[in-house]
């Protein structure tokens, strides 16, 4: 093995070689991946909401309940404050 500065050459090529690897394959799913959401926006379903339901699926089920839940409370919240404005201003 070459050592250069203390850092072995073989090993070192090792992983720069399969990070090369690993990251052709991670463009090809992306290619794969992009096309299936063409084929799945060909036949009429909307991307962006697809691509939604995909990144709240990743989200753990207890996690989505208190983000939901935080959600409802912010959206009461403003929806109030933007109420109660409207009723001071019509007084």
């Amino acid at each position: 093995m070459v050592e250069t500065g203390g850092i072995a050459g073989e090993q070192l090529r090792g992983f720069v070689d399969r990070i090369e690897r690993l990251e052709e394959e991670k463009k090809g799913i992306a290619d794969d991946i992009k096309e299936v959401y063409a084929q799945a926006k060909a036949v009429g379903f909307d991307t962006k909401i697809l691509r939604k339901v995909i990144a709240v699926r990743k989200v753990d089920q207890a996690e989505r309940q208190e983000q939901e839940a935080l959600l409802e409370v912010y959206l009461h919240a403003v929806e109030g404050a933007a109420y109660q404005g409207a009723g001071e201003a019509a007084e």
